[in-house]
C-alpha cells in the first residue's frame, strides 16, 4: 500500500516539473522579449537624436556619408520593433529627405525608389487605423472619408506618408496610374493644413504650392493660388526655410516666366546665413546647392 502511495506521488510529480519548467522557459522567452524591446525603444531614442544632429549638420558630404548607413540601421530595428511609429517615421523622413538631398539630382530612378520607401514607412502607421487601411485603394470619396477618422497626432505621418508619395508622383508624370493617385496625395496634404499647418516650415503648403503651380490652368491649376501658398509657407518658418525659396523658384517663377521673381528667390537662398535656422542647417544647405542648380538652368527655362 505504501508502496503504491509513494509510486503514484513519484508519477504526480513528473508532469507538475515539466509544467515549472516550461513556465520558466516562457517567462525567460518573454523577458528576453521585453528586454529586446526595450532595448530597440532605447535605441529610437538614441535615433531621434541622431537624426536632430544631422539636420544641424552643414557639411553635405558628411551628412550624405551617415545618412545612409544610419538608415539601415533604422530598418535593422523596424524589424525588431515593426510597428513602432518613432521608428517608422524616422524611416519615412530619413528616406525621402536622402533623395531630395542627395539623389533626385542625380538619378531620377534611384529617386523614386526611395521616396516609395519613405512613403511606405509612413504608410505602416497609417494602416494601423482599420479603417484607413481598408479605403486605401477605394474611390477618393472613401478615402477623404477615411482621413476624417484621424487627428492631429497623426499629423506626421500624414505629411510624410503624402510627402514621400507626392514627390515620387512628381517624378513619374508620364505614368496615368502614377498620377491618378495625385488626388489623394492632395487631400492628405489639405488634412494636414486643417490640423497643423505649421508641420515642417509649413511643409503642407510649400507642396501644394508646387502642384498648383506646374499644373496647366486648363488642367485646372491656380497660379495665384499657388503664390498664395508659397507665401504661406514661407510665412510658416519667417522666411528662415530656404528650401522653400527655391521650390517658389523652381515651380511657380519659372512656370510663369518670371525671371526677376526667379532670381530673386534664388538671391534670397544665397545670401542667407546656414545659421539662420540652426535646426536647419541640413535642409538649408541642401537648398544653397539645388539654388545654384537652378541658376546654371535660367537660359533654358526663360
Amino acid at each position: 500500500m505504501f508502496g503504491l502511495f509513494r509510486s503514484s506521488r513519484k508519477s504526480m510529480t513528473i508532469p507538475v516539473m515539466i509544467r515549472k519548467y516550461l513556465s520558466f522557459l516562457l517567462l525567460a522567452l518573454v523577458l528576453q522579449g521585453c528586454v529586446q524591446t526595450l532595448a530597440i525603444r532605447t535605441m529610437g531614442g538614441i535615433m531621434d537624436y541622431g537624426f536632430e544632429a544631422f539636420n544641424e549638420e552643414s557639411d553635405l558630404q558628411l551628412a550624405q556619408e551617415g545618412l545612409g548607413s544610419n538608415l539601415k540601421l533604422l530598418e535593422a530595428l523596424i524589424k525588431g520593433d515593426p510597428e513602432n511609429t518613432k521608428l517608422l517615421l524616422l524611416a519615412s523622413q530619413g528616406y525621402s529627405a536622402y533623395a531630395l538631398a542627395f539623389v533626385e539630382d542625380d538619378s531620377v530612378e534611384r529617386a523614386r525608389i526611395f521616396y516609395l520607401r519613405g512613403r511606405d514607412f509612413a504608410r505602416r502607421v497609417l494602416h494601423q487605423n482599420a479603417r484607413l487601411r481598408e479605403a486605401w485603394d477605394k474611390d477618393l470619396d472613401t478615402f477623404r472619408a477615411s482621413l476624417n477618422t484621424l487627428s492631429r497626432e497623426d499629423v506626421p505621418a500624414v505629411f510624410w506618408t503624402a510627402f514621400g508619395w507626392g514627390s515620387y508622383i512628381n517624378m513619374t508624370r508620364h505614368d496615368v496610374s502614377a498620377l491618378a493617385d495625385l488626388a489623394k496625395v492632395t487631400s492628405m496634404m489639405r488634412f494636414v493644413l486643417e490640423k497643423d499647418p505649421t508641420y515642417y516650415y509649413g511643409g503642407a503648403y510649400l507642396f501644394l504650392g508646387s502642384i498648383e503651380a506646374v499644373t496647366p490652368t486648363m488642367l485646372g491649376g491656380k497660379p495665384e493660388k499657388a503664390k498664395e501658398y508659397f507665401e504661406k509657407a514661407v510665412a510658416a518658418s519667417d522666411g528662415k526655410f530656404l528650401m522653400t525659396y527655391v521650390f517658389y523658384a523652381k515651380t511657380y517663377a519659372a512656370q510663369q516666366l518670371e525671371q526677376d521673381l526667379f532670381e530673386s528667390l534664388l538671391t534670397k537662398v544665397d545670401d542667407a546665413p546656414l545659421d539662420i535656422l540652426l535646426e536647419a542647417r541640413l535642409p538649408n544647405a541642401v537648398a544653397k546647392r539645388k539654388a545654384r542648380l537652378l541658376r546654371d538652368k535660367i537660359a533654358e527655362l526663360f
